[in-house]
């Protein structure tokens, strides 16, 4: 695995990217270093043709993300530079938000404030017991800022997301997975990654044209009206339908074998 800047490790293999948050000892809190490493991350997953599942985690026992490391906020420049971080590529969980791939968040211990909004920014989120989750920002003075009342309540629905986010109170992993925030839970960190890495190499042996439509389908199918998400729907479909890929997994089909996909 190799290192990027102080607190990011990344590495690809067999089709599936782990980004490591790796300052265990801060709760790997985002600083704005790590923020910049993360960002630049995202470009190169979404021009890498080889990457087609990414999974989010975090380094050591104690924390999947605690949020941002508030002694480095003023990194970020002045209020209106902060306001416009997304459109410098400087917001952590929108970067998140923004990989065209599949990506699934590994979640172990807590997973606060703005790692929150990176877990609900995923497209999968897959937890340990052992997690406690809190948009805890209420109680500091300010709501979170990365896409906590838009990925929450889209998530969670309006009545759940609006209780979280009002109290900042902190839930177990049990809560999270009764209210639909979580996909699958484990009882411990190593079957918890040994699950998110089986399930990336399932999607990663997709066909990364319908893959990559799913993620933008779904997301249409949060923020339109079911015409415009059918008429999309069926325009991405008929395009698949030619693919050299569809073409493979037409014959694989017929002669009862594995299909074997390029991205064509």
């Amino acid at each position: 695995m190799s290192d990027g800047q102080p607190g990011i490790l990344y590495d690809a293999v067999d089709g599936v990217a782990t980004i490591t948050l790796n300052k265990p000892e801060k709760l790997n809190a985002m600083s704005v270093a790590m923020d910049r490493e993360l960002n630049r991350l995202v470009f190169e997953i979404n021009s890498d043709d080889a990457v087609r599942v990414v999974i989010l985690t975090g380094a050591g026992e104690r924390a999947f993300c605690a949020g941002s490391d508030l002694k480095d906020l003023e990194g970020y420049g002045t209020s209106w530079q902060y306001r416009n971080r997304f459109d410098r590529n400087l917001d952590y969980a929108i970067g998140i938000f923004k990989i065209r791939k599949p990506v699934i968040a590994a979640i172990h211990g807590y997973c606060i404030g703005g790692g929150l909004e990176m877990a609900c920014a995923s497209d999968l989120r897959l937890a340990t017991t052992a997690s406690t989750f809190s948009a805890g920002e209420i109680n500091w003075g300010w709501h979170g800022g990365s896409g906590a009342t838009q990925f929450l309540t889209r998530i969670v629905g309006p009545g759940f997301a609006s209780e979280l986010l009002l109290t900042g109170d902190r839930f177990d992993a049990a809560h999270a997975d009764r209210i639909g925030l979580l996909n699958h839970l484990y009882d411990d960190r190593e079957g918890m990654l040994a699950a998110a890495r089986s399930l990336a190499q399932r999607i990663a042996g997709h066909s990364p044209i319908p893959v990559e439509a799913v993620k933008k389908l779904v997301r249409v199918a949060q923020s339109s009206s079911v015409e415009v998400g059918l008429a999309y729907e069926n325009d991405l479909f008929s395009y698949e339908m030619r693919s050299n890929d569809a073409a493979e997994g037409r014959a694989a089909f017929a002669e009862k074998r594995a299909p074997r996909f390029t991205g064509d």
